[in-house]
């Protein structure tokens, strides 16, 4: 498996009132990499930043203080 130049992040709000309620950023590789050595994926403001591995693994990056990043993330592949 090759590394995306893409992806979507799909964060999921558990116990919202709306079933599913779910936000989703699509994300685009940078030449960084991550502290497991993964590259590293941002949004077009810089603001959301996450290190994806080969296998779809996701690890969301503070990118400044008073972040509480969302424990559910899922990651859906871009054609």
């Amino acid at each position: 498996m090759g590394q995306r130049d893409e992806y979507e992040l799909v964060f999921v709000h558990p116990g919202s009132a709306t079933p599913a309620a779910e936000d989703v950023v699509v994300v685009h590789r940078t030449e960084r990499k991550g502290p497991g050595g993964h590259p590293v994926y941002t949004d077009d403001t810089g603001i959301v930043q996450a290190e994806i591995s080969d296998r779809d693994e996701v690890r969301i990056i503070a990118s400044g203080g008073h972040q509480a990043p969302s424990p559910v993330v899922q990651v859906r592949r871009l054609v």
